[in-house]
């Protein structure tokens, strides 16, 4: 089987069935689907048994809520594809969605992850991601998001995948491990990209993949609010910290350490200051838990290019503020 799609669900009364009937419409048909239900109270939850009987079809149904990473977590390891392919409920895919991410993997088996070019539902002229990149205050940033797509044609390799759309290669996660479910909610896609990159994988983006994405209509977050201010400053601690080796953790420290009261500020001014402060917190006690990728010496050269990419993508973030500042689209 070419591949295993996996669809985390919660609540998602109002789009789960949309955006299931755009993954049974793909014209690339070697795949399974697996809806991995986190407990939803709403009519979501009938709405993915209602599928059931499917011969490609597995429903996963948990109690609560366990996030994200566990979510997906659960629908990979009934995988039998070659690659597994997460995509959001509130996510709705072209027909040849499948089959342009497959193609461009198919291309080299040192790709780990493709990224599909994600289009916002409610203004299809704007992208919502594009690939996701981090820079060297420790930021991870959605590539694109709120520019036109059309800006973004190009395939490219890119720093991380989206979780929210994107195809990833079953035995390098064999290889390197599944989604940490340490990190609840955003940023265990860019974990994972990142210990990927670590060891020489790469992650690309196809644009000729696209999809519409709602964006945050799980979450009820767009911009902020106190759900992913708690996730944000607990996560953006624990991935560098997690993913830095110590000496370049050490190198880093000044600018993490500036980029960290910056966000902050950030989260203050937006009235989000608490629960961000108490997300920095949880990071201080979840240090202990988290297992960092082993050291290797081989592994230098990637090191070296991670810590130069995440100093170019401040200028990538900057130029990227700028135009907004200026209203260009």
């Amino acid at each position: 089987m070419k591949a295993s799609i996996v669809i985390p669900n919660l609540n998602g009364a109002g789009w789960l069935r949309d955006s299931i009937e755009s993954v049974w419409a793909q014209t690339e048909q070697d795949f399974e689907l697996i809806v991995v239900d986190n407990g939803s109270t709403d009519e979501s939850l009938a709405i993915a048994e209602s599928y059931v009987g499917h011969e490609r079809y597995t429903l996963v149904k948990n109690d609560h809520n366990t996030g994200f990473s566990a979510a997906v977590n659960a629908g990979i390891r009934l995988a039998k594809g070659t690659y597994v392919v997460l995509f959001n409920n509130d996510a709705f895919a072209e027909p040849d969605w499948l089959a342009q991410l497959i193609a461009m993997a198919d291309t080299d088996p040192r790709i780990f992850a493709v990224q599909s070019l994600m289009i916002r539902h409610f203004d299809r002229e704007l992208a919502d991601d594009a690939g996701d990149y981090v820079t060297l205050f420790g930021w991870a940033c959605k590539r694109g998001d709120g520019m036109y797509w059309r800006r973004y044609q190009k395939p490219q390799r890119i720093f991380s995948a989206c979780g929210g759309a994107s195809l990833y290669r079953k035995s390098i996660l064999d290889e390197i491990g599944l989604f940490d479910e340490l990190f609840f909610a955003y940023f265990e896609d860019v974990d994972i990209s990142w210990r990927a990159n670590s060891l020489g994988y790469k992650n690309m983006y196809c644009p000729a993949a696209k999809c519409y994405h709602i964006c945050g209509a799980t979450t009820g977050a767009v911009r902020y609010n106190e759900f992913k201010s708690v996730q944000s400053g607990r996560n953006s601690i624990l991935l560098p910290y997690k993913n830095m080796p110590l000496l370049m953790f050490i190198i880093n420290f000044v600018p993490l350490l500036a980029g960290y009261l910056l966000k902050v500020l950030m989260f203050g001014l937006k009235g989000f200051w608490t629960p961000y402060i108490r997300g920095a917190r949880e990071a201080f006690h979840a240090i202990s838990k988290i297992q960092k990728p082993k050291f290797r010496i081989r592994n230098l050269p990637y090191y070296i290019l991670i810590e130069f990419w995440m100093i170019w993508n401040v200028f990538v973030y900057v130029d990227y503020r700028v135009r907004r500042a200026l209203g260009i689209k």
